[in-house]
């Protein structure tokens, strides 16, 4: 019998396995001590890559928005923070228009918080996840920043071959 939650933000049911409920803790912590919304935090956000000439569809874990703006993407863990870091800083520059200001790869009790347009670490504790008030003040100044053309196609590869998701059927053949 498989084991079932309900998600703290969108209130669906879902398999508690993996990292889920460190998920769940997480999604706790940015309404009831970070100050951010449930509707301000989108559950598995779809991200699409090509990768060797085919879509690649996967998600992030979170995506958290202030004033509008997407502000962090959250990669949700149950092993060592470092080993996933990579593919939610590729998630963050790829996923829309322009790249996500901050990526944060967490187990629900330690973060390492990234500055996805300079690459350079934030913080490495979970004081270090922004609050929505700094958000607030940050996103008033920051402009939106495209991720260079010339760079995409590289990123897209990491992005894949970081992410272990595998799209429905792929391992069939």
């Amino acid at each position: 019998m498989e084991d079932i939650i309900t998600d703290y933000v969108t209130g669906k049911s879902t398999p508690n396995v993996g990292p889920e409920g460190n998920r769940q803790l997480f999604e706790k912590i940015l309404v009831e001590t970070k100050g951010f919304s449930k509707k301000e935090i989108r559950v598995d956000e779809p991200i699409t890559v090509t990768f060797q000439t085919q879509l690649y569809h996967s998600t992030l874990d979170l995506v958290v928005f202030c004033e509008d703006r997407p502000f962090m993407a959250v990669k949700c863990i149950a092993g060592s923070l470092g080993s996933y870091e990579r593919e939610v800083l590729s998630g963050a520059r790829l996923v829309y228009d322009h790249q996500i200001p901050f990526s944060v790869t967490t187990n629900g009790k330690d973060a390492l918080v990234r500055n996805v347009i300079t690459g350079k670490l934030h913080g490495e504790e979970m004081d270090t996840v922004p609050t929505r008030q700094w958000a607030k003040e940050q996103i008033e100044t920051m402009e939106k920043v495209l991720f260079p053309e010339n760079k995409r196609e590289r990123e897209m590869i990491l992005f894949r071959s970081y992410n272990i998701e595998k799209e429905e059927h792929e391992c069939d053949q």
